[in-house]
């Protein structure tokens, strides 16, 4: 693989599609993080370090954060963090935690509700390679709270 492949994968990862969107409210910050899981071993055990993406190359497995923090006096109601997958990456697995999307977006539901127009016309079952969105909607985010949503993904 060339190594301008790969540099161009990474800026792809880095810079495209990784840009949390959220409902309109202004108080809640969000920020965002890719890094690459590296495994190694050492005394016997194995160690997992996850590092700024530079140099990936597909089955590379990427964690994604998105942190979020209330800023503002009041809570925030049913926060809504919609974040793309960029093209270059597939969800590794599917979680509880989030719904999905596989158009772009435009529906969301759990993978296993989701199907698939095939070019035939005839439908199939969607498929982690499908994703195109993850969604999480937080109940309530009190003033002052901070977490993260985490999810992985595979480097096409």
């Amino acid at each position: 693989m060339n190594s301008r492949y790969i540099l161009g994968l990474a800026l792809a990862i880095t810079g495209f599609g990784f840009a949390p969107v959220a409902a309109a409210q202004d108080r809640i910050q969000l920020d965002s993080e890719v890094e690459v899981e590296r495994t190694k071993s050492e005394g016997g055990q194995t160690k997992v370090d996850y590092l700024p993406p530079v140099g990936v190359v597909p089955g590379d497995r990427l964690r994604f954060t998105t942190g979020y923090d209330n800023r503002g006096s009041t809570a925030a109601e049913n926060f809504v963090v919609t974040n793309p997958l960029p093209e270059a990456v597939a969800l590794a697995k599917n979680e509880d935690a989030f719904v999905v999307s596989v158009d772009q977006g435009q529906t969301f539901g759990t993978l296993a509700e989701l199907q698939i127009k095939e070019t035939t016309g005839e439908y199939r079952a969607a498929e982690l390679t499908d994703v195109t969105h993850i969604r999480w909607t937080l109940e309530r985010v009190a003033p002052g709270e901070t977490g993260t949503l985490t999810y992985f993904g595979i480097v096409r």
